[in-house]
């Protein structure tokens, strides 16, 4: 994994939408402040910050707002409020970087000779009970237009939250007004950074280390020509609703350094997309462009991390499109306490593995697409980087005495298999229930007949137990005992382009998952059972009721209405049941996919010669 600091910019496959309204309280502390940002604000000698009013044209310490970030966050790093505090942005575009406004005479790190470091000082740290907030307007009514934070001059960070703990940021779109990616192998695209004028973009939207107690909500991150979110050693993170989309190197990346970078607590994504990054984003028309990755020099996780611990939620959210890996937790520490929680996730044409995970671990309720070959012949991706890791699916390692359990998913792949299993001895256990798994033709083999294969365990002695799952044209007609064997499943789309989990009538998915959960929903939020028996796959045939539309993805725009509070429960326990199910139109598999997965077009088989990736 890289760990150099780089930009991009991306397609967003559609527009960021208005997002749910968050209902918090003002401050658990009575003698917390709130402060105010407005572009027709002062500066700090002509304004205090306290009101959220224009400078009205003279006199000093005016009850009236800040200008710019910068006057409550300087770069000499002493903030002007305090832990606890609330910082209210208000609408507009706010420039980060050198010569934006309120930039400190007496910063340590910020000047013309290292415009990179012209960023922002991280909130003071608050209180478990009282974080420090810093939102944008209109958090509180649905975030319709969030202030806009963009980078330029190369600064490093868009917004800091290092060594920031109790903190909670939200309603904010942080990006940058350049369509180059830092360190990109084609010139046109490469941003300067060794002489100015270096351009109006920035390498990372959001940096933090040695963080904890952190809520993001309501973020939109995309276009930078780095990383979205370079973030590592943290302790109790949330995400809720936001969107990591388009940027150059990666979305999150969580390598900050050797022996810093391993994570604690519950770390927790939910309502969030992970999209197109290790793709170029034309700035004013999120047009895609300049897609690469590592075989050229570059990166394009969509998640990854250093070895790390910490109890890993990911739900209700859409992971498509990145040009190496989708999610990849495969660096939890097997060694320690690490969990994975995967529920209801949409992953799809990421061009490496859709989701990889190790130690104990729950993959439930989600679609995994693996048309890992959807950027062949696209933008600036070569043929080493299509199906990265063989292309398979889902991938998952386990340690000694560790079990992961996939139950209820509906799984399919153009790669080398649509399940691997990998590591453990004799005491490691790989529970596969109740999950449709349906092969298509295997692009990597060299055998242009050949299909994926349902499962292999690579030098793995791990105990695999299949029961109540369906196989549909595998390599080998794999089918163990126990399973629905050799019958088509009967759903709405099986074609990669288009493809569609829901069960159509008389399918033989309907009411024969027979191997007993507790599962009680489905990954449209739909009652489970709602028949004899529990179907296999990811949905619940509802009988009369439409089918979803083809091709759309959970919308991560889509409010849960989960606390942040309601979250270690969750993760801890990676056996606990889906939440109680409610029914969402919000939920379907197509809008997404309709705007995202394109046609593919992949017409060339690739080698299998080639050597599997390093992880």
């Amino acid at each position: 994994m890289s760990i150099q600091r780089l930009r991009s910019a991306a397609f967003a496959a559609f527009a960021w939408c208005a997002l749910a309204p968050v209902a918090v309280s003002l401050s658990a502390q009575a003698d917390a402040a709130t402060f105010y940002v407005r572009t027709d604000g002062g500066d700090e000698e002509q304004c205090n910050g306290r009101a959220d009013a224009p400078y009205p044209g003279s006199g000093n310490n005016v009850d009236c707002a800040w200008q710019h970030p910068n006057y409550a966050l300087p770069t000499n790093d002493r903030p002007r409020i305090e832990g606890g505090d609330t910082l209210i942005i208000g609408p507009g575009e706010y420039m980060i970087g050198w010569e934006s406004p309120g930039l400190s005479t007496k910063s340590t790190r910020c000047d013309r000779s290292s415009p990179y470091d012209c960023y922002p000082a991280a909130p003071p740290s608050g209180k478990p009970d009282a974080k420090t907030r810093i939102l944008g307007a209109g958090h509180d009514t649905g975030c319709k237009a969030p202030p806009k934070l963009w980078g330029t001059n190369r600064v490093e960070l868009v917004f800091n939250l290092q060594d920031a703990d109790n903190v909670e940021v939200g309603c904010l779109e942080i990006t940058d007004k350049s369509d180059c990616v830092e360190f990109h192998a084609d010139d046109a695209v490469r941003c300067e950074r060794d002489a100015p004028p270096f351009g109006q973009w920035g390498s990372i939207g959001i940096g933090a280390k040695n963080s904890k107690n952190v809520w993001l909500h309501d973020l939109n991150i995309h276009g930078l020509s780095g990383r979205g979110i370079m973030a590592g050693g943290l302790r109790d993170w949330t995400m809720e609703r936001v969107r990591i989309v388009a940027n150059g190197w990666a979305g999150w990346d969580g390598d900050v350094g050797e022996g810093e970078s391993s994570n604690d607590g519950d770390i927790v994504f939910r309502n969030v997309e992970i999209a197109w990054n290790g793709c170029a984003e034309r700035w004013q028309t999120g047009e895609p462009f300049a897609c690469w990755a590592q075989e050229e020099g570059g990166y394009g996780d969509g998640l990854g991390t250093g070895k790390t611990d910490g109890h890993w939620l990911v739900e209700d959210s859409r992971i498509h499109h990145n040009t190496s890996d989708g999610l990849d937790l495969l660096y939890t520490d097997e060694s320690k306490t690490a969990t994975v929680v995967v529920r209801r996730v949409y992953a799809a044409a990421n061009a490496g593995n859709q989701v990889k995970t190790a130690g104990n671990a729950l993959i439930e309720n989600s679609v995994i697409v693996g048309q890992c070959a959807y950027f062949h012949g696209k933008f600036d991706m070569s043929d080493g980087d299509m199906c990265r890791a063989y292309g398979n699916a889902l991938s998952i390692g386990v340690g000694p005495k560790q079990t992961a359990t996939v139950r209820h998913n509906t799984i399919t792949g153009e790669g080398d298999c649509l399940i691997l299993t990998a590591g453990g001895n004799a005491s490691s256990r790989v529970d596969i229930y109740n999950n449709a798994l349906i092969g298509q033709k295997d692009i990597t083999a060299s055998d242009g007949d050949m299909r994926s294969c349902g499962h292999y365990a690579d030098e793995s002695e791990a105990q695999v137990t299949f029961a109540g799952n369906a196989f549909w044209d595998v390599k080998d007609d794999m089918c163990p005992p126990g399973n629905v064997c050799g019958r088509e499943p009967k759903i709405a789309s099986i074609a990669m382009a288009t493809f569609d989990p829901a069960p159509l009538t008389g399918s033989p998915l309907i009411d024969h998952a027979t191997q007993h959960t507790s599962v009680t929903s489905d990954f449209l939020r739909q009652l489970r059972p709602m028949g004899a028996a529990p179907d296999i796959g990811a949905i619940e045939y509802q009988g009369g009721q439409a089918a979803p539309a083809a091709g759309t993805a959970p919308d991560a725009s889509k409010a849960t209405g989960v606390a942040p509070s309601d979250k270690a429960g969750a993760s801890t326990d990676p056996t606990s049941s889906a939440s109680t199910p409610t029914q969402s139109s919000g939920w379907m598999i197509g809008a997404a996919a309709a705007a995202s997965l394109l046609t593919a077009g992949v017409a060339a088989m690739l080698r299998k010669a080639r050597g599997r990736k390093v992880v």
